[in-house]
This record gives C-alpha cells, structure tokens and sequence, in this order.
C-alpha cells in the first residue's frame, strides 16, 4: 500500500519530534528549507526529512502539518494558500485562538482544514503527546491513521472547528500562567532571602510548580513562544466573557524574557533577567 506523504511546517523541535514519528513507520515527509535556520536543518536531517520548495511539498503531500510558533501561524498558512493548495488535509496544529483558527480555514477554501491541538512534550524518549483533532470526520480519520502505532496519541473533539483550538488555549491558560505565577513568587522570596522556605512549603503540596525551580530558566527559554500563545489565551477567556487580566499579566511578565529565545540559563541568570523591567 503506498504510504500517505506529509509535508511538515515547520521542524522546531515539536516538529522534528512529529516527522521523526512518521519516519519512523516510513511514511515520507518533506519540509521547506527556505528562510529555516541552521538549527532547524539540523534538526530536520536528524529527523530523515526530505527538503523540497514549498509549491513542490504542497503537491505531493496527501496531509500537511502546521506545527510553527503560535504567532506565524497565519503567515504560514497564507503562504500555502499563494500556492494555491487544493484538495490536500492541512492540519492546523498550533495554539491559537479559535477565530485564528476560523481565519486559516477561510484562508485555505480549497484544502481540507483539521482543527489540531497538541498537549504535552515532544514524542521523545518515551513522551507521548497527544494530539487534539476537530473537523471533517473523514479528514481527522485520516489523521488519526497516520498516527497509529507512534507515540503520538490521537483524540477526536467533533466536527466543529475551533473545539480542538480551544481545549488547547484553556489548557495553556493554566498551565502557563501558573509556571510564570511560580517564577514570580520564587523571585520574590529570593530576593528576601526565604526562598528555601518557600520551597520547604510547596514541598508540602505534591505537585507544586512552586517547587520546580529548575523550571524557571525553561520558562525563560521559552517565553518568546508562550507569550503570544497566552495572548491568544486571554482572547479566548474575553470571547467568552471570562476576565483575562491575569493572563495579560503573565503576558507582560513573559516579555521580560523575550530576548532569552531558547537560551540555557541558570536559575539565577533567568531571575536577574526578570527584575530587569523592559524599555
């Protein structure tokens, strides 16, 4: 049987980790090396990619998946949609709002739209994400196919576009603002020189955030990515008449770090970072 080929956009490290799945079953998979970084060639090699021009990649491919930083998401997919893609499965697979979402479906008239989602870690060593689908029955089974025997779990929400958007961001919501709400609360009582008590406090709570301090520096690293997915956050809670404004303030915490893009840090060198307020 000829295997699906899927064409992948972007391989960050979410990506890769995704096209190295489907490698993995020897389902072929193309990406665009035009405007990429070194690290992100790199990654796409480790991974067994092929690299192709996008017009090129949106041909051959039976599925395309957007897996990009929340904010490029509509670029991306307008750079799809100047190809003219018609027919192809373009999975949708980023943390965005779901009137982004409804804004990528119109873009992409002549493709098959899946609204996707994924919560948890990148498919590696023995992580399995998993990954939110909503649409077309036929579209999202074919997904769900394509992932059968990974480590890339599949759930299907429904036929509603922007149901799989939504669990995602009201996830995030959470999730990421209680990591900023731990790194603020830790900074502060370090910086009064009780932040061992503090700790000795949220060890008390199993499962604490406050406790992780660790996490501090890769919240950091990857502020330049959650702030514009926690901003989508906040405009999913005002959509539905939910106060946002926390959310916005971890929005404007997150911007401290903006410059930090994947950088490794000490915990030390992330908190001097965040008491340095921005211009």
């Amino acid at each position: 049987m000829t295997k699906t080929t899927v064409g992948l956009l972007h391989p960050g490290s979410m990506g890769a980790a995704f096209g190295a799945q489907l490698r993995a079953r020897e389902i072929p998979v193309l990406w665009c090396p035009e405007g990429r970084s070194a690290a992100t060639r790199r990654r796409a090699e480790h991974a067994g990619l092929e690299a192709d021009t996008l017009p090129s990649l949106l041909a051959r491919s039976g599925i395309v998946i957007s897996l990009c930083p929340p904010a490029a998401a509509e670029a991306v997919a307008a750079e799809v949609a100047a190809c003219g893609v018609a027919g192809t499965v373009y999975v949708e697979a980023n943390a965005i709002a779901p009137q982004r979402m409804r804004r990528i479906a119109g873009l992409l008239r002549n493709a098959c739209v899946v609204d996707g989602a994924v919560v948890g870690s990148p498919p590696v060593g023995g992580k399995k994400p998993t990954l939110y689908l909503s649409g077309p029955a036929e579209q999202t089974s074919r997904v769900e196919t394509l992932f059968t025997g990974t480590d890339v779990l599949t759930r299907r929400l429904g036929h509603d576009t922007g149901k799989a958007s939504a669990l995602k961001l009201a996830y995030s919501s959470y999730q990421k603002a209680s990591r900023v709400l731990a790194a603020i609360a830790y900074g502060a009582a370090d910086a009064h020189g009780v932040g061992d008590e503090l700790l000795a406090i949220a060890a008390k709570r199993p499962g604490s955030y406050l406790s992780e301090t660790d996490y501090i520096p890769k919240t950091a690293a990857r502020a330049w990515r959650w702030g514009p997915e926690l901003t989508d956050a906040a405009a999913l809670l005002a959509d539905a008449g939910i106060p946002a404004e926390i959310i916005d303030g971890a929005v404007h915490t997150l911007a401290h770090w903006d410059e930090e893009r994947d950088r490794s840090m000490s915990l030390e060198e992330a908190l001097d970072v965040l008491r340095a307020r921005p211009e």
